[in-house]
């Protein structure tokens, strides 16, 4: 039985606010709320500021439906210069039992940005991050 890989960044619920035409989730939405864990990850890593440069790899597995509890797992995947790559899957829970799904899966890369928006380096792996 495949299982998330990368650590639990968000959960949240989806909403009957959140639907399409069909009924089903936005894939706007899901891909909305994979940026934002992704983006946390992405800012611990860079220890600072992060723009989201590119989506990758984007795939729409199974819809989500009102109710899901939406769960988006996320891993480093590869760090460069600048940029990092963060490997992204969604999962939903339905109906609020312990069976998941995967949903989504994307590789999202991410700028390090200094004050002024533009790319700066990536810290190494042990750098004290000073929070």
């Amino acid at each position: 039985m495949e299982k998330p890989e990368g650590e639990l960044m968000l959960r949240t619920l989806a909403m009957p606010a959140d639907t399409n035409v069909s009924g089903d989730i936005f894939g706007g939405w899901v891909l909305s709320q994979m940026d934002i864990a992704a983006g946390i990850i992405a800012g611990d890593r860079a220890q600072g500021r992060v723009a989201t440069i590119a989506v990758d790899a984007m795939k729409f597995i199974r819809p989500v439906k009102v109710g899901d509890v939406l769960c988006v797992y996320c891993q480093v995947q590869r760090v460069g210069r600048t940029s990092m790559a963060i490997e992204v899957e969604a999962w939903v829970r339905r109906g609020r039992i312990d069976g998941r799904e995967k949903v989504t899966e994307a590789v999202f890369t991410f700028v390090a940005i200094d004050g002024e928006g533009r790319p700066r380096e990536v810290p190494g792996e042990g750098a004290s991050s000073g929070h």
